[in-house]
C-alpha cells in the first residue's frame, strides 16, 4: 500500500475526519487527546459492549429480544423474518433506487426470487422504518414523494412518524445497511457505492456509505464506486475503516482491477479477489463467526457487453466534472448534474449500463446469499472451519467448509438471463373446459348442442391458459434455446400458485409474472370458462380477466421490456387501452418488432381506442405501432369497425397511404381472385387493406378456410418482381408517390388438414401466433411460416391442453422454415 499512500496528498486529513465523525465523544476538549491511541476508559468501554451485544441480540433472528426490542418502530415483514430466522437466502434491497433513481422498476425483487433468494425492499414507509417493503407500498412511495434517507435521516424520520407525521423515506446504501442489520440480512445488492469526491481532501466530500462499511456487518454487492470520483482515495479510506474490499474475478485470472462503475477496470489493483459466489459466501461467514463488525464490499464488474472503456469514460468524466465545477454544483447538486452530463456525453449509453450492472449486481447478490445459506444450514461447524486467506491471484478460501467442488463458473447464458428472443405481453388464466357429452332423444335423434336453462353432462377440464401464457408456450415450445418470457399478472390465491407451479414446471421464464397481494382490489387470478358443443366447437366462453383491466405498472411494464430487449414483443387484448399502448411504445423504443393479438371481439377494439389522455395515437406505416396481427374475421370486422368510429381512418397520413395502393377500378375482382366471392362478399379484404397503414402485416384467421395474409410492400421488396409471386400482388404502387409504399401482396393459405377428431378448440389461434413468431425471431419470413403454424395449430386441435406438448416436434420444421428465402 505505501505506492498508493505516497500518490495521494493529505490522506492524513481523511483519517481525521473519519475519526471525526467516528467519535464518541462530544466534547471539543477530549476530541484534542489522541483518545484513538489509548486504551478506552471504563464507561467508555462497557458502553461499547453494551452496542455491540444489542446489535449481535438484534441480529441473531433466533433471539427472543429482537421482535420486543423493535415491536412498534421497525416492521420487518413475515416473509423476511421467517427467511431470516430459518436461514434461507434473504438479500436486501434499497428503496432509493425507485424514489430517487431514473431507471423505473428494475424488476429486482423478481430477479433475486428468480435465482432462489427472497428480496428484502428497506425504506421508510409512512415514517415507519420497513424490511420488506412491497410492490404497492413502493409505488406509494415513487407517486407520493419520499425523501432521501441515510443513517443521519434514520431517526428523524422514525421520530416524526412516532409523533404522527407521516414521511416516506428511500434508504441510501447506509440507510439500507442499518436497516438490513438489524433484521439479520447478511447480503444486499445495489448499483454504485458512493466514495471520496475529487477534492474530497479538500472539501471532505465524502460519502457515508463509506463509513457504514467501516461499522455495520453487511456485504455489499456493487459495481464499484461511480466512475467519477476520487476511487484511490475510496479505496484508502476503505482501508482506514477496516472494510474489506474484494472484486469477482468474473473468469480473469492473475491480478484483477476493481471495476469502475461503467467500466470493468479502473486501472488500480483490487485488494482481495473472490473467485465465485461460494468463496464470497465463506468469506461472509468467517467475518460473522470472528465477530467482526465492519462490512465487506464485494466489487462486481458490469457485464462485458455493456461495458464502457475506461479511456473512453475519463474522457466523458474529465468533461462533466470540469463542467461542474466551472457552474458551481457541489455538494447534493453535484452527482445528479454530473451523471446528467454523463449520459448526455454518452449519448445514453450509460443508461443501459446503469440498469444492466444493478440487474447483475442483484443476480450475484442472491446467488451469493444462497450459497451463504448452505453455509449456515450446513454440516460443519465453526470451531472445526479453518480459513487461509490468500493474495488475491491465489483462491481465497481453504478449509473445510463443504465437500462439494468448487463452483464452475457460469456460462454465457447463465451470466445474461435478462434478454430473451421473445417478450409476450399477456394474459395467463386458469381455464376449464366444459365438452357437451349429447344426448338423445326419445325419438333417437342425437343432440350436438346444450340445452339452455339447464343441467347438462359434460366432461370438464382444468388446465393453465390465457391468450399470453398460450403463445409464450407454444413459441417456447417451438423454440431450441427457450428464450421466450411471459410477462403478466396473477393474484395471491390458490389458482395463482397452481398456475406459476405448473408455468415453472414446462420451463417457460416466470422472471415478469407479477403476484398481487391482497392489498390490491380484484386481484382474483383471471379464469376462463369455455362451453363447447359435442362436436368440440365453441358455443360460449365466460372470462373472468378483471385483474389486468383494474390494475397499471407503467414502469413496471415499461422496465420488463427494458429488461428484455426482445426481438419480438406480442401484446394480447386483455390489457386496459393505456396498458396496450405502452407496451407499443415500449417496444418500439427498445426496436422491438411487435405483433398484436386481439383475444376477441371486444377486446380487439382497444387497439383503435379513441384519441385521449396521455396514450400517444397509432403511429402510421413505415413506422407503425404494430407490425403484424392475428385477428379471426370477427375480430378483424370488430378493430375496423373501431377504427372507423374512432376516425383513424380519416386522417391525412392515412389518406396518403391508402392513395399509394393504386386501388383504383376492379378491386372486387381482384379480391374475389386472391380470396372468394364469399370472403368478399363479407368485406375481409376490404376491411384488412384499409388498416394496413396502421398494422402494415395482418394474417386473418379463417378456421377451416386457412389463413388470409395482406401485408404491405416496400418498393424495395423482391416480391414485387418475382415471378412466383406476380399472382399474389393485389396492387402496385406505379406512380410511385410514396417513398414507402409498393404495393400490396394478399396471399389465401388453405388449411393444411380437415380435422376431424377435434379434441378442444381452446388455445389453437394462441398456438398458431405463437409458433409463428418463433420463427420469425429466428429470422423467417411470414409466407414461409404460416403452414407450419397451422400444422402446430392442428397438434393443439387434437389435444386437451390449451398448447400441445407435441409442438417440440415441430422445432426442426420451424427452424428450416425460417432459413427457407
Amino acid at each position: 500500500m505505501a505506492t498508493r499512500q505516497g500518490s495521494i496528498p493529505s490522506l492524513a486529513r481523511l483519517r481525521l475526519l473519519d475519526r471525526v465523525r467516528t467519535s464518541t465523544f462530544s466534547s471539543p476538549s477530549r476530541l484534542t487527546c489522541r483518545r484513538w491511541e489509548q486504551p478506552l476508559c471504563s464507561a467508555v468501554q462497557t458502553r461499547v459492549q453494551t452496542r455491540v451485544q444489542t446489535d449481535r441480540r438484534h441480529y441473531s433472528p433466533s433471539s427472543k429480544h429482537s421482535s420486543s426490542a423493535l415491536a412498534g418502530l421497525v416492521k420487518i415483514t413475515p416473509e423476511v423474518a421467517d427467511a431470516v430466522a430459518t436461514n434461507k437466502p434473504v438479500v436486501a434491497l434499497e428503496s432509493t433506487i425507485y424514489t430517487h433513481g431514473a431507471l423505473g422498476e428494475l424488476l429486482l425483487e423478481d430477479i433475486v426470487r428468480k435465482h432462489g433468494a427472497v428480496p428484502a425492499v428497506c425504506g421508510i414507509l409512512d415514517g415507519v422504518p420497513t424490511v420488506g417493503l412491497t410492490v404497492a407500498e413502493i409505488n406509494r412511495m415513487v407517486h407520493e414523494g419520499a425523501k432521501k434517507v441515510s443513517r443521519r435521516d434514520l431517526a428523524y424520520l422514525a421520530g416524526m412518524g412516532l409523533a404522527g407525521h407521516k414521511i416516506h423515506g428511500g434508504t441510501t446504501i447506509a440507510g439500507t445497511m442499518i436497516l438490513a442489520r438489524i433484521a439479520g440480512i447478511r447480503v444486499f445488492g445495489t448499483g454504485g457505492l458512493g466514495g471520496v469526491h475529487r477534492g474530497g481532501h479538500d472539501s471532505m466530500d465524502i460519502s457515508a456509505d463509506l463509513t457504514e462499511l467501516g461499522r455495520t456487518r453487511v456485504a455489499v454487492i456493487a459495481s464499484g464506486c461511480k466512475g467519477f470520483l476520487d476511487i484511490p482515495r475510496t479505496l484508502e479510506y476503505l482501508e482506514t475503516q477496516g472494510a474489506l474490499v474484494s472484486t469477482f474475478a468474473d473468469g480473469r485470472k492473475g491480478d484483477v482491477n476493481f471495476p469502475a462503475f461503467w467500466a470493468r477496470d479502473s486501472g488500480l489493483k483490487s485488494p482481495t479477489v473472490a473467485q465465485n459466489e461460494k468463496e464470497a459466501a465463506a468469506i461472509i461467514f468467517a467475518q460473522e463467526q470472528l465477530g467482526i463488525e465492519s462490512g465487506i464490499l464485494f466489487a462486481n464488474p458490469i457485464p462485458e457487453e455493456y461495458a464502457i472503456s475506461r479511456e473512453d469514460m475519463q474522457n466523458v468524466i474529465d468533461v462533466a466534472v470540469r463542467e461542474a465545477d466551472e457552474k458551481g454544483f457541489s455538494g447534493h447538486a453535484n452527482t445528479p448534474y454530473i451523471l446528467k452530463r454523463i449520459r448526455e456525453l454518452t449519448q445514453g449509453r450509460s443508461v443501459p449500463a446503469n440498469v444492466a450492472l444493478v440487474q447483475s449486481n442483484v443476480e450475484r447478490a442472491a446467488k451469493v446469499a444462497v450459497e451463504l445459506s448452505k453455509l449456515l444450514n450446513g454440516p460443519s461447524t465453526p470451531s472445526k472451519t479453518s480459513y487461509t486467506v490468500q493474495a488475491p491471484t491465489m483462491p481465497i478460501l481453504k478449509g473445510r467448509i463443504s465437500h462439494e467442488p468448487t463452483t464452475k463458473e457460469p456460462t454465457d447464458k447463465e451470466q445474461h438471463i435478462h434478454t430473451t428472443d421473445i417478450l409476450v405481453a399477456g394474459a395467463v388464466a386458469l381455464d376449464l373446459s366444459c365438452d357437451y357429452a349429447g344426448s338423445t332423444s326419445t325419438c333417437g335423434a342425437k343432440s350436438v348442442s346444450p340445452l339452455l336453462h339447464t343441467s347438462n353432462p359434460a366432461a370438464i377440464s382444468q388446465s393453465v391458459g390465457g391468450v399470453g401464457h398460450n403463445v409464450a408456450l407454444a413459441a417456447h415450445r417451438v423454440s431450441e434455446d427457450g428464450k421466450v418470457r411471459l410477462c403478466s399478472m396473477v393474484g395471491d390465491d390458490i389458482a395463482g400458485s397452481t398456475i406459476l407451479s405448473t408455468i415453472e414446471a414446462s420451463g417457460l421464464d416466470t422472471l415478469c409474472i407479477r403476484k398481487l397481494g391482497h392489498e390490491y382490489p380484484s386481484t382474483r387470478t383471471a379464469q376462463y370458462v369455455a362451453v363447447n358443443d359435442a362436436d368440440k366447437n365453441l358455443v360460449m366462453a365466460m372470462a373472468d380477466m378483471a385483474i389486468f383491466s383494474s390494475h397499471s405498472f407503467p414502469a413496471y411494464w415499461n422496465s420488463a421490456v427494458s429488461a428484455a430487449k426482445p426481438k419480438w414483443l406480442v401484446v394480447d387484448g386483455n390489457w386496459a387501452e393505456p396498458d396496450i399502448r405502452i407496451f407499443l411504445e415500449a417496444g418500439r423504443r427498445h426496436k422491438a418488432c411487435i405483433a398484436f393479438e386481439p383475444v376477441s371481439t371486444a377486446k380487439s377494439e382497444r387497439l383503435f381506442s379513441p384519441f385521449k389522455g396521455p396514450s400517444p395515437a397509432l403511429r402510421l406505416f413505415p413506422h407503425a405501432s404494430v407490425d403484424i396481427a392475428t385477428p379471426n374475421q370477427y375480430e378483424l370486422a370488430a378493430m375496423y369497425a373501431a377504427a372507423r368510429r374512432s376516425e383513424y381512418l380519416e386522417t391525412p397520413g392515412w389518406f396518403d397511404i391508402v392513395d399509394a395502393f393504386g386501388m383504383h377500378g376492379g378491386a372486387r375482382d381482384r379480391f374475389v381472385r386472391l380470396t372468394s366471392a364469399a370472403m368478399t362478399d363479407a368485406g375481409i379484404p376490404v376491411q384488412t387493406v384499409q388498416l394496413l397503414p396502421y398494422i402494415p402485416t395482418i394474417i386473418t384467421k379463417m378456421g377451416a378456410n386457412g389463413a388470409l395474409l395482406t401485408t404491405i410492400l416496400k418498393p424495395d421488396d423482391p416480391r414485387l418482381r418475382d415471378p412466383d409471386s406476380a399472382p399474389y400482388i393485389l396492387a402496385r404502387n406505379g406512380a410511385g408517390d410514396h417513398p414507402s409504399v409498393g404495393g400490396i401482396y394478399m396471399r389465401l393459405f388453405p388449411a393444411v388438414e380437415r380435422v376431424k377428431d377435434v379434441v378442444s378448440v381452446n388455445g389453437v389461434g394462441d398456438t398458431f401466433l405463437g409458433v409463428l413468431v418463433a420463427g420469425l425471431a429466428q429470422g423467417g419470413k411470414v409466407e414461409n411460416l404460416i403452414n407450419v403454424a397451422q400444422r402446430a395449430a392442428v397438434l393443439t386441435l387434437r389435444s386437451r391442453e390449451s398448447v400441445s406438448v407435441e409442438l417440440v416436434g415441430l422445432r426442426e420444421e420451424v427452424r428450416l422454415a425460417a432459413m427457407e428465402r
